[in-house]
């Protein structure tokens, strides 16, 4: 599909749109750098190249690449980046490696893999997210340097300490957020968070040059553009595990983005085309010296609702990031501390998913430990290990569904009449022929299931025949296979058989490979064939002619 970057009969819409986020992604920016407990300017480097870069290579028209507030917790996570000799070096890596695996995905088109996270995995993690922003603020609210192993014991740690709160540098914070909620009511709709900021730093300077924490004492906003810069190979095998977290994050994120705005022609994006783009985005961010970046909901959000038309919205608000740090450098440094604190702890609520932690809750158990353990883990646990532990409950959640799911039913064909589907017999009744249909995924965890809902194969069960029905069944393994010869081989010692039809040529070749045919017999097996039900109807002549020509007293 052709993008179309700029449209004449929209620029108005577009330039007005861009120049919204732009001015707005300015103190976010530096706020995400700070969630990231990485210099600032980082932040707002990776914004300008996120949302420049994005904007040429998304499936989605409108999704803006910008930092996001979960991933910035898992950089802030990751020693190498925070501790390590080299940091900034590792910074830049990290977004590089992210980016490379994020176009992997897009180039191997693995979108489709997304629906397999639950969303009790995302649930449970969002709303951690959320809470630890929220925590992560507290001490550049305060003014009190707060210890602990992780961000719950530190804030039990505050919590205990009220009496040492910097009070100038609490009043701005909580003057940060009032202006926040007011001014956003008013015309200036997501511009008044800029206005907020602004106003809280200028009364910052008013309490005393020294009395309130700025961004220029954690880094010098330098006015100009940056340079690029290739990290040293030797720290990418460190952050390998890292950046499959954080890639995992962000797709995750971008793909509300996917599913949820749909382009201007009416269709919504290709998932795996929105992963180019964040690879993309990610490799020019870490390129040009910025930290990872992925679909941002709010960000895309805000330029929609400022009126966006094109791409030309977004590649408009790189712009502006640009020339704000270019022109205005001095003036962002002066912004103060806890102004950004209120402006993260505002962001950290609004990330709170109240309603769907009760959806989850409502749908049982199952999901509810799982949406209650990832979000326990990524409080206590560095969220680089609680993201995979999330896939991986996302997975084991997925396999125990599948495995449950299964369920046979027998089904009695009359002639001329449709089939009467009921519950199968408890055992295999002698001289007759017992139709078994399979419903849901033959998948191996499910074989046990499967098993256990079979007709007993008793003394009296002889002389029968037992028609498995599996049609549509493409992907059989040997968990599955080895049940079906073992019920096969029951069936023979009572001198009764097991018939398969609707069998995929696929499904064939597998049991002939693997020995089964010859326990089954290739003359019980009946091949699947464009008329539905034709193999069933063989399937059964063919038992009732058996079943008749075996002889009696036997």
């Amino acid at each position: 599909m052709k993008r179309q970057f700029f449209n004449r009969a929209t620029i108005i819409e577009d330039l007005s749109a861009g120049v919204v986020l732009g001015i707005q992604s300015v103190p976010s920016g530096l706020a995400n750098g700070l969630l990231a407990l990485v210099n600032p300017i980082y932040g707002l480097h990776a914004y300008m190249m996120g949302v420049f870069t994005g904007a040429f290579f998304t499936s989605s028209t409108f999704m803006s690449v910008q930092g996001t507030s979960a991933m910035a917790l898992v950089v802030a996570s990751v020693p190498q980046v925070t501790q390590g000799t080299y940091p900034n070096t590792s910074l830049f890596a990290l977004a590089l490696l992210t980016g490379l695996f994020m176009l992997l995905a897009g180039l191997f088109n693995l979108g489709s893999l997304l629906r397999f996270v639950p969303n009790s995995v995302m649930t449970g993690f969002i709303n951690a997210v959320a809470i630890l922003i929220i925590l992560g603020q507290l001490d550049d609210f305060t003014g009190y340097s707060s210890m602990g192993g992780n961000r719950v014991t530190r804030t039990i740690n505050i919590l205990q300490n009220t009496s040492q709160f910097h009070l100038p540098t609490l009043l701005v914070g909580v003057l940060t957020i009032i202006l926040i909620l007011t001014l956003e009511k008013t015309s200036l709709k997501s511009l008044g968070m800029v206005v907020a900021m602004l106003v809280s730093s200028l009364v910052a300077q008013l309490l005393g040059a020294d009395a309130v924490a700025r961004v220029r004492d954690i880094a010098e906003i330098p006015g100009s553009l940056p340079l690029p810069m290739l990290p040293s190979p030797a720290v990418f095998p460190y952050l390998i595990l890292p950046a499959l977290s954080m890639t995992f994050v962000g797709l995750m994120q971008g793909a509300s983005i996917t599913q949820s705005v749909p382009n201007p022609d009416g269709r919504y994006p290709n998932a795996s085309g929105d992963f180019i783009g964040q690879g993309m985005a990610n490799l020019m961010s870490g390129l040009f010296q910025g930290s990872t970046v992925g679909g941002s909901i709010s960000g895309t959000a805000i330029v929609t609702g400022a009126g966006a038309r094109s791409r030309f919205a977004n590649i408009t608000a790189g712009i502006v990031i640009a020339l704000v740090v270019v022109l205005f450098g001095r003036l962002v440094s002066l912004i103060a501390m806890p102004a950004l604190a209120g402006l993260l702890i505002v962001v950290g609520f609004r990330t709170l998913k109240p309603a769907e932690i009760v959806m989850v809750w409502k749908t049982g158990l199952a999901q509810d430990a799982v949406m209650a353990l990832t979000f326990v883990a990524a409080l206590l646990v560095p969220l680089q290990y609680a993201v995979l532990l999330g896939a991986a409950l996302a997975v084991l959640l997925f396999v125990f569904q599948q495995s449950n799911k299964i369920t046979v039913k027998a089904w009695e064909i009359e002639r001329g009449q449709y089939p009467v589907e009921g519950e199968p017999p408890s055992a295999v009744p002698p001289k007759k022929v017992t139709i078994l249909v399979p419903y849901g995924s033959l998948f191996y965890a499910a074989a046990s299931v499967f098993n256990a809902q079979l007709p007993e194969v008793t003394e009296a069960s002889r002389h029968a025949a037992v028609i498995l029905a599996m049609r549509g069944k493409k992907d059989i393994g040997s968990t599955f296979l080895q049940v079906v010869a073992r019920y096969a081989r029951r069936l023979q010692r009572r001198k009764s058989k097991l018939m398969l039809v609707g069998i995929a040529p696929s499904v064939l070749e597998q049991m002939e490979r693997t020995g089964i045919l010859r326990i089954i017999g290739r003359e019980n097996i009946f091949v699947a064939t464009e008329g539905v039900g034709t193999a069933l109807l063989q399937a059964v002549d063919a038992a009732e002619a058996w079943i008749t020509a075996q002889p009696s007293g036997q």
